[in-house]
Formats: structure tokens, C-alpha cells, sequence
């Protein structure tokens, strides 16, 4: 594969540096052992729509939460990611697991660019990360596009997106007063969702959608099976979700599967889930 981008190779050394607060390596390494809400209800829908002993690319691999899941059903993982340390840590994690025989390719490269891997080689696709990295519409559409391109006819892609108004949310929860002299970036953010960087802590590119934006994006090339929020109406409650019986537990997440659909879910999610199938002519 070719030589990464300047700002994707800036996204990647982000999260390969131990020690930011909001993103990096730490903080992605327990992230999902903390969102638990996020995990199940994604969890719940790969296990829904990907058979057993598909060949899966997962794009922004993370620490490896969705390959092992997918690994311990006798899938087979290409791995690609531009962080080279969450890739290291996904191998060896499978390689602990004793999945080593799961891992088809890895690849530290772009979402947008992934000439290494040929095309209809994949009957899924994970895209679970990379899209809120990608601030220009053209990238993001390379991204999808790249997706589609390595997808046997058929094939699904699973793409997340941060929802626009959750920083609206952290931002009067943890800064209330940071707002007043910020008007030209609020009108901005609105329209476009992208940082203003630099911000401490934070890759060079940081991109949260809308649920118009984000379907509309992936309908290009996609046709659309599912959109969810994942964590619908408990995405702020993971505490309380966690101190419930595990009997509740399962009834809460059946609860938010049932409105993570809705208008109101989507609305209030931090994420979005989108399954397509793809479309080729």
C-alpha cells in the first residue's frame, strides 16, 4: 500500500502515544471496556448480519474488541489500521487468544487507500472508526468508496459516525463558559462538523456527523439495512447500566436496540451504526 498521508500518519502517531486523556493509545486500549453499552449493541449486530468463517476487513481495528469477537467465530481478519501500535496490539491479542490463524493480512494504511487488498475479496467490511477522522467530504467518500470496492457483491459494510451534538454536550457538562468568545466556530462546527484544531489531546482531524449526513454519504455506495444509534438513551448511564443485575442488564439492552432506530434514539445516541449491502452493478 502507499505511503500514508501526512495528517492520517499525524492520526496514527495520536493513538500510538500513551498518556492523552481523550484519545491515544491509553485511552482507546479501555475505551470499549468502559462503553459498554457501544460494545454490546455492536456486538449484537455483527453477530446478527456476519455468518460464521467470513472474510472480514477490520478498518480501524482498535485494540482488537470486534476482531477477537469475530476471530473466535472462525472469521478471517484483515487488519488495517494507521496507528501501528493498535495494530501490534491487535496481533498479539489473537495471537494470546490463540487465534493466530484468524489474521488473513495486516496492512498499516488509510481507509482511503487500500491497494493491498484486492478487490471483491471481503464479504465484510468494518469501517468503525476511521470515518470520524476523515474532516473532508472527498476522503470520507474515498473511504466508502475503497469499502465497496473490496466487498464481494453482497457484501456488508459497518460504519460508525460520532453524532454532531454530543460535543455540545461535553462541552456545557465539563466547560460552560468556553463558549462565548467561540461564535465563528460554533457556526462552522454546525455546518460542517469538524474541529477547530489544534486541540490539545485530540488527532489533527476530528469529524461528527449528522444522521442525514452520515446515511447520505453511505447511500452513495451502499444500500441501507440498518442505522442505529448504539447507545441510544444510555449513553451517558454506563454507571448506572453496570450497577444493574445482569438479568436488567439484558432487558436495558433490548431497550436500547428497540429505540436506537427510532427518530428519538438517533437523535440523543452518541453513535451511529450503519449496515449497508453493497451495490455493483
Amino acid at each position: 500500500m502507499s505511503k500514508l498521508a501526512k495528517h492520517h500518519e499525524e492520526v496514527g502517531k495520536t493513538y500510538d502515544t500513551s498518556g492523552l486523556v481523550t484519545y491515544g493509545f491509553d485511552y482507546e486500549a479501555t475505551r470499549l471496556d468502559r462503553d459498554v453499552v457501544e460494545y454490546a449493541i455492536t456486538a449484537r449486530y455483527l453477530d446478527r448480519y456476519i455468518p460464521d468463517g467470513a472474510t472480514v476487513a477490520d478498518v480501524g481495528v482498535g485494540v482488537g474488541h470486534y476482531s477477537e469477537l469475530l476471530a473466535r467465530r472462525g472469521c478471517a481478519l484483515h487488519l488495517v489500521d494507521v496507528a501501528q501500535r493498535l495494530l501490534d496490539t491487535t496481533v498479539d491479542r489473537l495471537r494470546g487468544a490463540g487465534l493466530a490463524d484468524c489474521i488473513a493480512s495486516v496492512h498499516h494504511a488509510s481507509a482511503t487507500e487500500m491497494s493491498g487488498l484486492p478487490d471483491g475479496c471481503c464479504d465484510a467490511v468494518l469501517l468503525l472508526g476511521p470515518l470520524y477522522h476523515l474532516g473532508d467530504t472527498g476522503e470520507r467518500n474515498r473511504a466508502i468508496n475503497e469499502a465497496a470496492r473490496i466487498l464481494r457483491p453482497g457484501g456488508l459494510v459497518f460504519a460508525a459516525g460520532i453524532n454532531r451534538i454530543t460535543y455540545l454536550w461535553d462541552l456545557l457538562h465539563d466547560a460552560p463558559d468556553s463558549v462565548a468568545d467561540r461564535a465563528a466556530f460554533f457556526a462552522s462546527y454546525l455546518q460542517d462538523g469538524n474541529f477547530d484544531p489544534p486541540i490539545e489531546g485530540y488527532p489533527p482531524v476530528v469529524h461528527l456527523a449528522t444522521a442525514a449526513e452520515f446515511q447520505g454519504e453511505l447511500n452513495t455506495a451502499f444500500e441501507q439495512l440498518v442505522m442505529a444509534g448504539t447507545e441510544s438513551f444510555a449513553g451517558k448511564l454506563e454507571p448506572q447500566f453496570l450497577s444493574a443485575s445482569a438479568e436488567s442488564q439484558a432487558v436495558w439492552l433490548d431497550l436500547v436496540e428497540r429505540t436506537g432506530t427510532t427518530a428519538e434514539g438517533l437523535g440523543i445516541t452518541d453513535h451511529f451504526l450503519y449496515i449497508g449491502r453493497v451495490v455493483k452493478g
